[in-house]
């Protein structure tokens, strides 16, 4: 098993998780994230012609544990879902899983999932 952490523009979250759901991979969790990676944030100029940066930006983690043979299945799915082609698009994170347990069932492994 593998779990899957993909950080992403907020505004992408919708489509990505559409598409994954559509894919049958429903299972996952949402965390609202702040960052910056080579964007390094945003320059705004106010009003009076003062400028400021903004160097860490809003983003969405996905998490999901999906079983070795779904990995690039749902790399592929977040990759096109999630990818504007302009600076500050994300990453995507693969993690070894040890195990998954099922609290109400007990099952473990893939049946856990």
């Amino acid at each position: 098993m593998k779990k899957v952490e993909a950080i992403i523009r907020p505004e992408r979250l919708e489509r990505v998780k559409d598409a994954l759901a559509a894919s049958g991979f429903v299972g996952l969790n949402v965390v609202n994230v702040t960052g910056r990676g080579s964007q390094r944030g945003v320059v705004y100029q106010g009003r009076a012609g003062e400028r400021y940066v903004v160097d860490m930006l809003p983003k969405v983690k996905l998490e999901l544990v999906v079983p070795d043979s779904a990995v690039e299945q749902v790399i592929s799915v977040i990759i096109q879902n999630a990818r504007t082609g302009n600076i500050g698009d994300g990453k995507i994170f693969i993690i070894p899983v040890e195990d998954a347990i099922r609290v109400r069932t007990g099952e473990r492994g893939d049946q856990a999932l």
